[in-house]
């Protein structure tokens, strides 16, 4: 594929192209100036499908194989947190990596907060972070595919589910060159698909959706006919130009391939408080919210916030009422109780992370294994085409917004019954400062 002319469709560059084009703004929504993207939202999974499933074919096609399949990196079970080897060797091998995470026996780090932890201790933190990313935090549809992206200026959202946020973007981060302006290769949107591990990586964030769907019974994602319709056009096998769309690949046995089973250990790691809840609620008790943040536009004692945002500089934590509390069991299976942080505002081409912990009395021995977390914002490194927020395009008034299922969390945190809780934003890695929020709050899913 590297060797084949340059204007060819089967090249790998022209390829790695595709996924560059559909991420950086290339092309507008039909009928509209809205721009048309795949990331942070309901059409992540299904474009990563169909852009991986045609990669796959045109391979096969070269060897000459129609069963030819893809592997999978499985970074989600402790055999696989490690870079796979077969990416480090001949045509696989990618010099725009970062060598330092990549060293023998470094473990992929899901978090992507450098804590250089034992090799132990780190699966045991991505394990649970798994469980939260598939299990509790994604109980509701649109937690895990991502928000519902509908069309023109109007139907704009951002919002990724759990998984594309991380590890999907986390893996990215830690995976690109540390020295290089956007951590390029894999930690760019623009370059991402240049690397040859792209594809094993994007086969299991594939695989993740089949395991969800299976654990969600198999039901349809969504009955929206608008993410149905919804439709991109790759090269196949053949060089033909393909129109397909959401409806198409929904259903992996129609398109011949199916995933190896292999066993699941986040499965069963569901996290623990780091604290005994009934010392954490004395201890919260006991602020009196000096230093405890208010939600923007509010006041205390000490401040008063005149812009109506937070620059994520420092850890922010502040008090947030629950609507409803008491709710019986049949009403949180209908509906999930969400905590949004909203109004996310970043510079668009830079790297930035927070993590949400809810209930926490000291967030800096957190991490992903103490009950407490919550979630993570992740921004990727990504040069777009602009337009202006009437245009439908990712100017500075285009805002994010991050929804976190929490009710198993609070339940296990022995919170469902309180009428407020305590949430902090931690930002990582000094990237806040390019980080503004306007607030949190409490909403209801169904």
């Amino acid at each position: 594929m590297k060797q084949i002319p340059p204007d060819h469709p089967h090249n790998f560059w022209r390829q790695a192209n595709m996924h560059c084009l559909y991420c950086t703004g290339a092309y507008d929504q039909a009928n509209s100036s809205a721009l048309f993207k795949i990331h942070r939202s309901w059409l992540f999974f299904p474009w990563h499908r169909a852009f991986i499933y045609f990669h796959e074919r045109i391979l096969g096609k070269f060897m000459g194989d129609d069963t030819f399949a893809l592997p999978y990196w499985s970074w989600d079970t402790p055999e696989g947190m490690w870079f796979p080897d077969i990416y480090r060797k001949g045509a696989l091998n990618e010099t725009e990596r970062d060598a330092i995470h990549l060293r023998e026996p470094a473990v992929d780090d899901f978090d992507y907060v450098d804590h250089d932890l034992a090799s132990d201790v780190q699966i045991a933190d991505n394990l649970a972070f798994m469980y939260h990313q598939m299990i509790s935090g994604a109980k509701k549809t649109e937690l895990f595919m991502g928000c519902k992206l509908r069309s023109g200026v109007e139907g704009w959202c951002d919002g990724p589910g759990t998984i594309e946020a991380a590890p999907h973007n986390t893996l990215h981060s830690w995976v690109g060159n540390r020295y290089n302006p956007e951590r390029e290769n894999m930690g760019a949107f623009y370059s991402a698909a240049r690397d040859e591990v792209f594809y094993a990586h994007h086969s299991n964030i594939d695989r993740m959706w089949t395991v969800w769907k299976k654990l969600h019974g198999n039901k349809p994602e969504f009955v929206d006919q608008e993410w149905l319709e919804s439709e991109f056009t790759f090269y196949d096998e053949n060089v033909r130009l393909r129109r397909i769309k959401v409806r198409d690949v929904l259903n992996i046995d129609k398109l011949r391939y199916q995933y190896e089973d292999i066993d699941m250990p986040w499965l069963a790691a569901r996290p623990k408080p780091s604290v005994d809840p009934k010392i954490a609620r004395n201890i919260l008790k006991k602020r009196d919210g000096e230093g405890v943040l208010r939600m923007p536009g509010e006041t205390d004692r000490s401040r008063v916030y005149e812009h109506g945002s937070w620059t994520l500089d420092k850890t922010i934590t502040v008090r947030v009422d629950r609507p409803r509390i008491n709710r019986t069991r049949q009403e949180k299976e209908e509906e999930e109780e969400i905590l949004v942080v909203y109004g996310i505002d970043t510079k668009r081409s830079r790297f930035v992370k927070f993590d949400v912990f809810i209930n926490a009395v000291e967030e800096t021995v957190l991490s992903p294994k103490s009950r407490e977390f919550a979630g993570t914002f992740v921004n990727l490194h990504h040069v777009s085409r602009t337009k202006s927020h009437e245009d439908g395009g990712e100017g500075s008034k285009m805002k994010s917004h991050l929804k976190l299922g929490i009710s198993e969390l609070l339940e296990d945190l022995e919170a469902d019954e309180d009428d407020s809780i305590w949430v902090t934003l931690v930002p990582r890695g000094g990237t806040g400062v390019n980080t503004t929020v306007d607030g949190v709050r409490i909403d209801y899913m169904k």
